[in-house]
Formats: C-alpha cells, sequence, structure tokens
C-alpha cells in the first residue's frame, strides 16, 4: 500500500485575504495557495498542511511570528473547537471590513455586474447575546480534548449537550456557555445538563441509536420570552414528565414547554409531532407595530433586533407608492409582505412551506392587515403566467430566497413579466450575484447595502436594488 507522503510545514506565511468560508488565504514563494483556519489578514505564522488538493493546501496554524493588527482575543472558551464564531478573535470593525469586500467580490467577479454605488455595511449594535435560536445535541460521545486523550486520568463521563464538531457527526463539544445567544437560555441549558446527569437519564448515542435523551432547542424573543423543546429518542413518561416539571419549577418564566417523542434516524423535527406542555405552544416576536406568532417549526431571522434594521433599509430602498401592487417570493412567515403592507395597494406573498403559510395568514389577521395574500407551492410551479393574471403585474417584487439562491425558471419568469423593480435579498452573496448576471440583459443594478446579520462569523446579508432596463 503506497502512504502519503507527509508534507512539510510551511515558514513565515504571510496572510492577505479572507476565503469565503472565512479561513485566512496566504501563497507560498511558488505560489501556491494556502487556506488556514483561525488566520487573519495581516497574520505571519508557520503552517502545519493538513490536506493537499489540486489546486490549494489546507492547514492549521502551528504559530504566530507576527498577529495582525485585527487580531483579539476571542471571548469565548469554545471558540477554535465548536465552529460556530470563526471569527471572534477578529475586531469588529474588521469583521465588517470583510464581508463589505466579500459581497463586493462576488458580485464583481462571479455576476460580472455594473454596480453604480455600495452602500457601506450596517453593522449590529449588539454584536454578542443577539441570536434568538440555538439547538444543542446530546451526546454520549463527547468530543476530548488533546489534554485529555494525552493524559493518565480516566475520563469517566463522556456525556454531552452543545454542538457537533464541524465535519465530526458524531462527535458533540459540551458547551459551558455560548455567548451569542442571551443569558437565560444558557441557565436553562446547562440546568438540562445537570438534571440530566444528577437523574441518570442516557444521552443519545447517535453511533449506536440508543440513549433518551436527543436534543435541546431554545427560542427567545426581544421582549423576554422564551421557548424550550425536548426532543426524546423514546418515550418514558416518568422520566420525561420529571424532567419536564423540574424545569416549570425551576424556570417558572418559560413562555412555552414543548417535546417531541423522534424514534427516526435523523433529529429534524419537521416531519414530527410537537407536544405542548406547559404555557403557549409558541411565542411571540414583535417588530415595529407588528406581531408574529413563532411555533418550533417557524423560520424567523436568528437575530430579531437586525432583521427589523434590513426590511427597514428595503423598505427605503423600493420606494413604494400606495398604488404599487408587490410580489414576496419565498415570504416565509410573511414577515416582510406584512412588514411593507402598509406603503403599498397590496403584496402577494409566495412560500412552498405550508405551515409557515397557515402562520402568514394567521400573523397578517392578527395585525389587522387586510391587503396581503398568501399562496403556497413550489416556487418554480407557482409563479407562473396563470399567477399574474390572477393577482395583476407586480410594479415591485422582493425576494429573499434560500442559500442555493433562485431556480432558473423562476429568473426566467422575473426577465419575462419585466417589472419596474426588483428588491434581491439575499444570506449568500455568491449565488444572489449568479443570479444577478442571469438578470442583467433586462434589469440593472442602482445599489448594494449590505446588513450584518450574524457578527462573528463570515456570513453577510445583502439587499440589492434593481430597475428595469429602458
Amino acid at each position: 500500500m503506497r502512504r502519503n507522503k507527509t508534507i512539510p510545514p510551511i515558514e513565515k506565511l504571510s496572510i492577505d485575504g479572507i476565503a469565503k468560508k472565512g479561513k485566512g488565504v496566504g501563497r507560498t514563494e511558488e505560489g501556491q495557495v494556502v487556506f488556514v483556519q483561525g488566520a487573519i489578514p495581516g497574520d505571519i505564522i508557520d503552517v502545519t498542511i493538513q490536506k493537499k488538493r489540486r489546486r490549494h493546501l489546507e492547514g492549521k496554524i502551528a504559530k504566530i511570528h507576527k498577529e495582525s493588527a485585527d487580531r483579539i482575543l476571542p471571548k469565548c472558551s469554545h471558540f477554535g473547537t465548536c465552529g460556530g464564531c470563526t471569527w471572534q478573535h477578529m475586531h469588529y470593525d474588521a469583521q465588517l471590513r470583510h464581508k463589505q469586500q466579500e459581497v463586493i467580490d462576488a458580485l464583481e467577479r462571479i455576476g460580472g455586474v455594473d454596480v453604480p454605488e455600495y452602500a457601506p455595511i450596517i453593522g449590529c449594535e449588539n454584536i454578542f447575546g443577539y441570536r434568538n435560536k440555538m439547538e444543542f445535541s446530546f451526546s454520549a460521545r463527547r468530543w476530548l480534548t488533546a489534554e485529555e486523550i494525552s493524559g493518565d486520568k480516566i475520563v469517566a463521563d463522556r456525556s454531552a449537550l452543545g454542538f457537533h464538531i464541524p465535519g465530526m457527526w458524531d462527535k458533540i463539544v459540551d458547551i459551558s456557555h455560548c455567548h451569542i445567544q442571551p443569558e437565560l437560555p444558557n441557565t436553562i441549558r446547562n440546568e438540562v445538563k445537570a438534571y440530566a446527569r444528577k437523574n441518570e437519564l442516557s444521552f443519545f448515542d447517535a453511533r449506536d441509536k440508543v440513549g433518551f435523551l436527543r436534543s435541546l432547542m431554545l427560542r427567545t424573543t426581544l421582549s423576554g420570552e422564551i421557548m424550550v423543546v425536548i426532543q426524546f429518542f423514546h418515550e418514558d413518561s416518568e422520566a420525561r414528565e420529571g424532567l419536564l416539571n423540574h424545569l416549570i419549577t425551576t424556570f417558572p418564566n418559560i413562555t412555552s414547554l414543548q417535546y417531541i417523542i423522534n424514534e427516526k434516524a435523523n433529529d429534524t423535527i419537521y416531519d414530527q409531532e410537537i407536544h405542548h406542555y406547559k404555557g403557549t405552544p409558541y411565542i411571540t416576536e414583535k417588530m415595529g407595530n407588528l406581531a408574529f406568532r413563532i411555533t418550533p417549526k417557524a423560520f424567523y431571522q436568528t437575530n430579531p433586533a437586525q432583521a427589523e434594521v434590513l426590511y427597514t433599509e428595503a423598505l427605503a430602498l423600493a420606494e413604494l407608492k400606495k398604488s404599487d401592487v408587490v410580489y414576496d417570493l419565498y415570504t416565509g412567515l410573511g414577515t416582510i409582505a406584512q412588514f411593507v403592507a402598509n406603503s403599498c395597494e397590496k403584496v402577494i406573498g409566495i412560500e412552498s412551506v405550508p405551515d409557515a403559510i397557515t402562520a402568514a395568514k394567521e400573523n397578517a389577521k392578527r395585525n389587522n392587515i387586510t391587503n396581503t395574500k398568501f399562496e403556497v407551492g413550489d416556487m418554480r410551479k407557482v409563479f407562473t403566467d396563470d399567477f399574474v393574471a390572477r393577482h395583476g403585474k407586480a410594479d415591485v417584487i422582493i425576494t429573499d430566497p434560500p442559500r442555493d439562491g433562485m431556480h432558473k425558471e423562476v429568473i426566467n419568469q422575473l426577465l419575462e413579466l419585466k417589472t419596474s423593480k426588483i428588491l434581491y435579498i439575499s444570506c449568500n452573496p455568491q449565488t444572489q450575484a449568479r443570479d444577478l448576471a442571469l438578470l442583467n440583459d433586462v434589469y440593472k443594478v442602482i445599489i448594494s447595502q449590505a446588513v450584518d446579520m450574524f457578527p462573528h462569523t463570515q456570513h453577510v446579508e445583502n439587499i440589492v436594488l434593481l430597475e428595469l432596463r429602458k
């Protein structure tokens, strides 16, 4: 058997860029591209090479000779292990600078479109404690630190409640404190873990498919409401009720307590029955004068304070008139549709998830909004000539697709429709740029506005305003 040759380390590599997944990028004297997790532009480092690809190398930092001026001490003790906040070691101003550049690079290099104006990126007021939804996994196979592996002491308790190690589906890093969620959810998570260990409730083993406790979802609102959803692998009414009643006693301010019995191979909940145990079966988030009920399966922006900033900016760019007909593609819970409804004649939202459309209709009714309509179905099958005939041609189209962007059939319909304005909101500048290139013959870009929704990660939201070419 031929053995892979060990690639010698690279010494004093200068990091001069950021890759799309947040890794630092440098080039050897021979011009070889090297991606390094945890490296920041301005660092000079030694790199241990872990993978050799056809066009690049991938490695980890072995030694830092010179730290970047943008490098800071991360706040979280789990930084570098859990895989969540990949940029917590970078000044926030630098994070914003790199995110702005990511948008520019995507639109110019991938899209190849002319962008007359890049508005300055809008940063977050609160860069910690902003996330309103976190999902944690129970595991009987806790990730061991290098010190634990090399030490002489036997690790008796391998139970964990936390996040999957990147690239390892069966290993969980045990989380003591997550700084991007509010304080109360941290306290509840740690109490659930402590109670489970004290009462010898078994943690799920993803390999052997055994164990009782499977996952924990915590959702909050800006007003302090909190939802707790615990997923069990099998039913044990005595153990289940013991844990749930303990939470009610310990945290009487829990707004919604629910549970799931999931015996299937994966832990996704969207095909599972949700059991309502205590409180309301939902929590309510407010945005301006609007209120939205959020259920365990519902999608809602994970940074609610910044979501209002995003929608406010989008509404300002759209410059809607009272006579405008607006289409809201990929409407979700109808948050954008209801946010702009007061500024136009009517809004028609389309979404593929039936539960989301049901929630959108109910939320609109509770918000006393009467000029919205919502249809459910696959976007490329619903957004047709018949749809336009039934609702009237749109003056403005708002589209906020998932990370994969829009289907080509949806883009073709936009090209045929030739509406006056399109407001394209995206969480993935790369697929947004691809779609803009396809729209470029009919629509021209007016402005790009980046909004940071996810501090300490490489992710960025971007709004692009397009107008019909004359």
